[in-house]
């Protein structure tokens, strides 16, 4: 079994990537979208490019110590993180197609986990 010290690393590299594509999604809604000149100015896209910078950082260590068929599809765990934070931060409708679509997910990270 790999380190439990290198997973945890691989996990916060996944947090810092949804937390970056929240803040993303955060300035293009106060911009009132691809407004290039307000998105220029934006704390929001300047903190998503900070996270995004720092889990880029997280993602060499992780590549330094784990496999790359292991550690970039576990890396769509950020695909059910994501979900998560769609439907309260954004009001977004999380049907029951996605969410068997995030189980399915689920069950393939479990099933590459355990290779």
């Amino acid at each position: 079994m790999r380190n439990l010290t290198d997973y945890g690393i691989l996990l916060g590299n996944i947090i810092l990537l949804v937390l970056g594509q929240t803040f993303f999604k955060l300035g293009l809604q106060k911009a009132g979208g691809l407004v290039w000149d307000k998105l220029a100015t934006s704390y929001y896209i300047y903190g998503g490019l900070a996270l995004y910078g720092t889990a880029t950082v997280l993602w060499f260590v992780v590549l330094s110590r784990l496999p790359l068929s292991i550690a970039y599809p576990l890396q769509s765990i950020a695909y059910v993180l994501a979900l998560l934070v769609a439907g309260p931060v954004f009001g977004e409708t999380v049907t029951l197609t996605r969410w068997a679509g995030i189980a399915i997910i689920l069950i393939g990270v479990y099933v590459i986990s355990r290779s």
